[in-house]
């Protein structure tokens, strides 16, 4: 008996195992993906579940023919928040008085300029764009950064954020003022989408 040549067996069974091996990855890659998806939309809902609205990533006229970028604007019930989100991870040593602010994280030590003053920057921006609405503003930072001295002045922790801005305090304070709207939408309208949200994401 002449026995059949084995190549074409050969073929079809590297095919099947390169198809396992391929259903393998886009299942992995899904996956990924679907856990960055639910990871992101976690953290948008954390930060501005306390909101009526909100802007993200835009660029505020500074009121010299310049702008500054901002990572969130919310609308709550206290007025206008101006958000500067920082994925910094470490222990965090930083004061109001300080100019700049040290990190230390495993064998690593660097500092970063006081983000304190670039945040009065943005909120006397805002400011400038509304008549009525009131504007404050706050340092964020995530989870895997920590201030074993304590937090400086308008400093928070991102887990902290819900507690200060409740969605419960939105809920019982009903619909905003005609100004705190107006306001709301002439800031809106003088945003400008910012280039620097992908080299310079939030957290």
């Amino acid at each position: 008996m002449i026995a059949l040549p084995q190549l074409p067996l050969d073929l079809l069974t590297m095919a099947r195992i390169a198809g396992g091996v391929l259903a393998i990855v886009l299942l992995v890659l899904l996956w990924r993906w679907y856990r960055r998806h639910r990871a992101h939309a976690r953290l948008l809902g954390t930060v501005t579940g306390g909101a009526y609205a909100y802007l993200r990533d835009v660029l505020v006229p500074d009121g010299q023919g310049g702008s500054l970028h901002v990572d969130f604007l919310l609308l709550t019930t206290r007025g206008c928040v101006v958000l500067d989100m920082r994925n910094i991870a470490g222990n965090i040593f930083g004061g109001d008085q300080m100019t700049a602010w040290t990190v230390m994280h495993r064998a690593l030590r660097y500092t970063f300029a006081n983000p304190q003053t670039g945040l009065y920057d943005r909120i006397a921006a805002v400011r400038a764009m509304v008549e009525e609405l009131p504007v404050e503003g706050r340092v964020v930072f995530s989870a895997r950064g920590r201030f074993p001295k304590g937090l400086p002045r308008f400093t928070l922790m991102l887990a902290s954020l819900p507690a200060e801005f409740p969605a419960a305090e939105r809920a019982q304070s009903g619909a905003l003022t005609d100004t705190w709207r107006a306001d709301w939408e002439r800031l809106r309208a003088a945003c400008r989408p910012s280039s620097l949200a992908a080299p310079r994401a939030a957290i």
